[in-house]
């Protein structure tokens, strides 16, 4: 497959890949032995692609990807630290990624426990508890609007998880800020529905073209 050269190309690919996902028309490129060959030298992902662990939400197989086409980023909650950054950066600065994309989904389970963790005082076990802790900022700030978390939709609580995401690589990176400013990257957070399969844009910093 041909690499995107731009954040707009970029951000076409991965739509026109996902709905042919959503509408059970795969063409599951660049998964022949002829790629395997093909990118054994060598790797210039169009995308970087930065989401949630869940075992639903494979990023090559909703977007119609194969070998070579992603730099893949997962953690629970699509959570950062300081290795998440510089794996993104990796991905931007030296193999040249001109897309940016923050991957959240519906009824996550990181999301739940934060919200249960700011409503009930439940505790996580263990180090899943370091990674609720990264998720309660992202929706804490909800309460300046005036409402009480409780209140608000669980899909509320993760469109704001996503957004607050790509907001935080911005600002926690000059290497994707520069990226940005200068047009060589856009950054694009988006939101899987696992009933349908498809992806919804949540935020956008940068030119991606045609949303």
């Amino acid at each position: 497959m041909t690499t995107p050269l731009t954040p707009a190309a970029a951000w076409a690919a991965l739509k026109a890949g996902n709905e042919r996902f959503v509408n059970d028309a795969m063409l599951h490129p660049s998964q022949g032995v002829d790629r395997r060959s093909e990118v054994e030298s060598g790797q210039s992902p169009f995308a970087v692609l930065f989401g949630c662990s869940d075992s639903r939400v494979a990023a090559e197989i909703i977007f119609d990807r194969g070998l070579g086409d992603l730099f893949v980023v997962r953690t629970a909650g699509h959570v950062i630290d300081t290795t998440v950054v510089g794996s993104i950066e990796y991905g931007v600065e030296l193999l040249g990624t001109p897309l940016v994309v923050v991957l959240g989904h519906d009824s996550c389970g990181a999301v739940a426990a934060a919200t249960a963790a700011l409503t009930q005082g439940a505790q996580a076990p263990g180090m899943v508890s370091a990674v609720v802790d990264r998720v309660i900022p992202s929706i804490v700030g909800l309460t300046r609007l005036g409402e009480p978390i409780e209140s608000l939709a669980a899909a509320t609580l993760g469109h704001e998880h996503v957004k607050h995401t790509v907001r935080m690589l911005q600002t926690y990176s000059v290497i994707l800020a520069e990226a940005v400013a200068q047009g060589r990257c856009a950054i694009v957070g988006l939101e899987y529905t696992l009933t349908d399969g498809r992806v919804r844009i949540a935020e956008v910093v940068g030119d991606i073209g045609e949303a």
